[in-house]
Formats: structure tokens, sequence, C-alpha cells
């Protein structure tokens, strides 16, 4: 079997990760597949680049301008929308042509357009189709928030400067309708129950076969450092360590501001801990970095790590990694924390239920509960949970083979020639 997994990246952001790690974990379960990017940024001979950097620069520039007029020039969630109204057609590409298995993945900022999604959609090829965000389910949106309207019709979008009944949401939820109109043998994938949940109440979506699959954790990458090691090497000394990561820190659906108030609640209000005693670890990019002069602990910003031994440092080093997010479809740093020891604290209500087990395997605090995420970190910073127990629990569900197989299967039931 022939399988080409499509993604606008080969390695940012955590689509392309899990998108990347998939592929190779296919490869070492048997199965030719290949990796179609926009964005390909390393020398790996099975990931092959589409278009050239000025048509994709093109592409990925007019969506922009379109949302922004359209938008009466208000930069204003820019970022939390896409229209896919530019992109590229693939279905003329070798890879595709060889292809017995399509496996798009997250495909925006210019890469595929609704077009073209149609032509792949009317190939006669099956195609997987795993969400990373709710946008397959919604008009514009990555994320719908509060807003319930995908589950009949977007139109008056909250994301748009002046919503109407017939706005940019509206227009793009009817292309997107005709460019699923006779779409063969397609089947969704979410990588949580609760991504599933809020597909199958999609209009656009939930009528088509929508099954969850996680994303894998390569537990040859991520690995148990000793913890007085790993804090050696870091240069942390305070017996109780926190990470934080994101692609972006300060990204508001991150939820910062909730871990400050944690931390702020745990050594300057109720006390529990001395200031003195916690160092909080955090990795990724940030916009305002001025945000960390609010934090009441000692902190080290390592930057953008890329670099899975480095990031499983980190982990090792940590008592806790925290996620605030007011949203998480799935919660990829949690189980790689757990491959590392690190217990998970993250509120709940979204993708991270999935991962943690509460009070076994991490804490789940109450969705957006200050209080709570303070308890859960009060939690693991003094419990004493076998690192080699996290690991086997995430061993047991998120491994590249187990995840691979999976797939596998999906795959043989909509190609059934090829099984």
């Amino acid at each position: 079997m022939k399988v080409l997994i499509v993604n606008t990246s080969e390695r940012t952001g955590g689509a392309a990760v899990a998108a990347s790690r998939l592929c190779e974990a296919l490869i070492n379960n048997g199965v030719k597949a290949k990796m179609l990017v926009m964005h390909k940024q390393t020398k790996t001979l099975y990931v092959a680049e589409a278009g050239s950097p000025l048509s994709n620069q093109w592409h990925f520039v007019w969506e922009r301008v379109v949302i922004w007029v359209n938008n009466l020039f208000s930069r204003a969630n820019l970022w939390k929308v896409s229209i896919a109204n530019t992109g590229q057609d693939i279905t003329h590409l070798p890879e595709f042509r060889e292809a017995d298995v399509v496996h798009l993945h997250w495909v925006n900022q210019g890469f595929l357009s609704l077009r073209g999604i149609r032509k792949i959609l009317q190939s006669g090829k099956p195609v997987v189709w795993t969400m990373h965000d709710m946008w397959e389910a919604t008009a514009i949106c990555h994320h719908a928030y509060e807003c319930e309207r995908f589950a009949t019709e977007c139109r008056d979008c909250p994301f748009l400067r002046f919503p109407s009944g017939n706005d940019l949401s509206h227009r793009t939820f009817r292309r997107k309708q005709h460019m699923l109109e006779g779409a063969g043998r397609l089947c969704f994938v979410t990588v949580s129950q609760w991504l599933a949940g809020r597909a199958r109440q999609s209009a656009l979506i939930g009528h088509f076969p929508i099954t969850v699959i996680p994303n894998a954790v390569s537990l040859s990458q991520f690995h148990i450092v000793d913890r007085i090691d790993a804090r050696t090497t870091l240069g942390v000394a305070e017996p109780y360590v926190i990470a934080f990561g994101a692609a972006r820190i300060d990204d508001p659906i991150k939820g910062f501001s909730y871990l400050i108030g944690a931390l702020e609640k745990l050594v300057t209000g109720d006390k529990r801990f001395q200031s003195d005693e916690v160092r909080l670890l955090l990795f990724g990019g940030i916009r305002q970095p001025e945000l960390l002069e609010q934090l009441p602990v000692p902190y080290t910003h390592l930057g953008y790590i890329d670099d899975e031994d480095q990031l499983s440092l980190v982990y090792s080093a940590s008592n806790v990694t925290v996620s605030s997010s007011l949203y998480e479809t799935f919660g990829q740093t949690l189980i790689e924390a757990q491959a590392c020891g690190s217990l998970p604290v993250s509120f709940d209500g979204s993708g991270q239920a999935d991962i943690i087990d509460h009070l076994s395997t991490g804490y789940l605090a109450k969705r957006l509960s200050v209080e709570s995420l303070a308890d859960g970190i009060e939690w693991g910073l003094r419990a004493h949970i076998e690192a080699g127990q996290l690991r086997r629990s995430v061993s047991r569900r998120y491994a590249e083979s187990v995840v691979a197989n999976r797939y596998i299967q999906l795959y043989n039931s909509l190609a059934p020639e090829q099984a």
C-alpha cells in the first residue's frame, strides 16, 4: 500500500510534528509512505515539496489579503481563520498519482484551496483527513470557542468585524458544502474524543464517518533522563520544577494568564511554596516578553526547541508539565512529558481528558479555574508517581507502532483491494 501524507509544513507546528511522526511510523511498519508539504525543512528523502517558493508565498499572502479586505481592513483575528480561497492543485503530481490512499492533515495558509481539495475528493482515491483543530467542521475558524453556529450553518461570525447573514463565514460555508458534495471514500479522523464530538455536531462533516486515533509519540526520541542529571545540565537548583511550552507561549488560547494566576496562589497567596523553591522552565516563542515580568517565580526561557533530546531534558527535569490552554484538540506536550516521567496538569473539558487519568497519570483541573489549576500543580509537585508508570501508559496508547497500525486498519477498510 502506498500512502501520501499531506500537510502544509514538514516540521513547524503540532500538526506537522504529528504528521511527520506518523509517516515515519508507517514506513517502520511496512507501509510505503511519502509526505507532501508546502514547506520542506529537512533533507528527508521521503518528503517532497510542492510548488515553488514564489507561488507558495503568493498563495499565503493572497488568502490573508482577502480575509483582511473582507474584514474591512482589521487585523483582529486575522490568524484565527482560514478561507482556502487559493492554493495548489496537487492531483497532477507523481506523488499523488502513485498513492493508493491520500491522507490529508493541516493544509491551510495557502497550501490547498477548496477547489484543490474538491479535486482530491473527486479523484476516486480513498481520502483520510485527520483534524488537528476544528477548521474542517466550521466555515472559517480553527477553534469555535463557545460558538455553536457550525452545527447548523455558519453566519454572523464572531471572528469578523461586521458579521452578517451573508458574511465571509457564510459564503465560505457554502463553498465548503460544494467541496464536499459527492465525496466518495472519505473518512475524518480526530485526535481526541472531544474533537470527535464537535465534528459530529458539524453540519458540514457530521454525516461522514468519523473515528478517533490519537497522535503518536516516539519513545526512542523521548526518553527519561535522570532528574538530577537533567537539572544539572539545565542549571536548575530549585527543588520544584514546572515546565510550560507551546509554539507561542503567549497565544491567548494557551492560557498563560491562568498559569501566572495559579503560581501567584501557590507562592504569594496561599504560600504553599516559597517563591525561591520553584523554577519555571518555558519553551516556545513569545511576542510579548514583558508578560514574563508578571511571573512570581524564577524562570528560564529556553526559546523554541526543535530537538527531542533537549525536550527530554526539560521534561525529565520537571516534576510537572502544565497545559493551561482554553482548548486543546489533543495535547502533544502532555504525552511527551509522560514519556519522560513528568506529571501533566491541565484543564478538563477538551482533548487533554483522553490523555490524563486523573490522580493517576496526571491532574485534570476544573475548566478555567485558577484555584483548581493551583491545586493540580501542588498535587503534581508533591506526588510520588514512578516515572516508569507514566511511560508505560504512553507506550500502551501512543507508541508509534500502536497508532500506525490503527491507521493501517483504517486504510485497509477504505481500500479493501489493497488489504
